[in-house]
Formats: structure tokens, sequence, C-alpha cells
């Protein structure tokens, strides 16, 4: 548990320590006539384009803690996974293996769901000024919605107690 608490912190503390700056930034611009975001929640760079001053800046650190963020992030999931996947291959079940090996997907998708979608609406903000305003909208809220939505599908899919009761239930209705 104290190793929980202490990885638990330290995802808090990066939190805090990567998103202050841009705030602190922010907070010194001036803002333009109107005030109201068109997104469905506080994005920054939606917030930063109502900004009437040069925002190169804030830009700079936003591609900046992006890449940063999943930097780092990307470096500790692939040094995680292949110490996994050493212990994995030295099982001496096939079975075993297989079983692992099928865990370790549903965990790499998961992970795509939320790193795909999150780049996407960040470099959609950044360089696809000619996308539509709705569309960016869309692909925020994608990124917003999708990893939790397709989270326990996921994993679920792969429990085959609730493989076996949803088969069950879709030849109920005839499906």
């Amino acid at each position: 548990m104290p190793v929980v608490a202490a990885l638990g912190s330290l995802v808090l503390l990066r939190g805090v320590l990567m998103v202050s700056p841009g705030c602190f930034l922010l907070r010194r611009k001036a803002f333009c006539q109107h005030r109201v975001i068109s997104h469905s929640y506080c994005e920054h760079m939606a917030v930063v384009k109502l900004v009437c001053e040069d925002t190169r800046v804030n830009a700079a650190y936003g591609i900046f803690v992006a890449f940063a963020v999943i930097g780092v992030d990307l470096t500790v999931i692939v040094v995680s996974y292949t110490m996994i996947l050493g212990v994995v291959l030295k099982l001496s079940s096939s079975d075993t293996q297989l079983k692992a090996f099928n865990t370790c997907v549903s965990h790499v998708c998961v992970i795509l769901a939320f790193y795909v979608s999150g780049l996407f609406t960040f470099l959609t903000h950044r360089f696809g000024h000619s996308i539509p305003q709705h569309i960016h909208i869309l692909v925020a809220d994608i990124y917003i919605l999708l990893p939790p939505t397709v989270n326990p599908i996921i994993y679920g899919v792969r429990t085959k107690q609730l493989r076996d009761k949803i088969v069950v239930l879709f030849q109920r209705k005839g499906i």
C-alpha cells in the first residue's frame, strides 16, 4: 500500500507541476471581448484561443508538456512491459503464458485508446487550422469519453463469465 500511495502522489505532483505554469502564463494575458469557450469542457488550447495577445509561449509550453508527458509515460510503459514480458516468457506453462499475454493485450488496447485520441486532439488544435471548429469539439469530446467507455468493454470481453452472459442475453432477444 505505501508503494501505491507513493506512486499516486508522484502522479498528482507531476500533474500539478505540469499544468500550473500554463495557468500562470494564461493569467497574465489579456482576453478579447468574448470569454465563452466553444468546448464542452475547459481545454487549455480553447482558452488560449480567447487571448488577444501573442500566445507563442503558451503554445510552446503546451507542446512541451504534451510531449514530455507522452514521452515519460510511454518510456515507463515500455520498460514495464519489457520486464513483464521477460517474466511471462519464463513461465513454464504455455496456457499461463497465453493468459498473461491476453491480459497485456487488454492493457495495451486501453492505453492506445487514451493516448491516440489525446494525441489526435492535441495535434488538431496546434496544426489543424483548416479543420472546422465542430470537428475540434467532437475530437476533444472523444478524447474525454472514448477511453472510459471502451475500458470496461475491453476488460469485460476478456472475462469468460461476462462474455457467456452477454451471449445468453443476445440469444434470448433473438439477435
